[in-house]
């Protein structure tokens, strides 16, 4: 393998029916030529949005360890914030959820992604995407955050 080309394993459509010998997996790089620019951009994008959401689970798992299980936790971080009601589960386990749920369609729904446009680069569509899910993994990891702060 060419120096600077990293190693992936991905599933061959064609293989699902367990009559060769390596079970549907295949080797595959990013950087591989003859796959197109989806392809590369939706490998890269579910491998990443699948380790940003087994961190957001590993974090708040933790936090929930540490956290008071109360049915309003927004008080106890903020005192100053009293309206809205949020139990430790959800404030803890929703962005996780979004995140896995988000995974989930994305991995399962590649044919259907090709196929979708919102606009005239797939590059851009990626990036906003990307944005999204940043964002998204940010927010769930400063609630574990703030709810390990609130235990300590």
């Amino acid at each position: 393998m060419p120096e600077g080309r990293s190693r992936v394993i991905a599933f061959d459509n064609k293989n699902y029916g367990g009559d060769s010998p390596d079970c549907g997996a295949s080797m595959t790089t990013f950087e591989d030529d003859s796959a197109d620019g989806f392809t590369r951009l939706h490998k890269a994008f579910v491998f990443h949005l699948g380790v940003g959401a087994s961190l957001a689970w590993m974090t708040a798992l933790y936090a929930a360890l540490h956290a008071p299980w109360v049915r309003n936790i927004r008080p106890l971080i903020d005192p100053s914030q009293v309206g809205r009601v949020e139990s430790t589960w959800s404030f803890l386990f929703g962005f996780p959820a979004i995140l896995t749920v988000s995974w989930i369609m994305v991995f399962a729904g590649r044919d259907m992604l090709r196929h979708f446009r919102l606009m005239k680069s797939q590059t851009a569509e990626f990036a906003v995407a990307a944005v999204v899910a940043f964002a998204i993994f940010y927010m769930a990891i400063d609630r574990a955050v703030a709810a390990i702060l609130l235990a300590g």
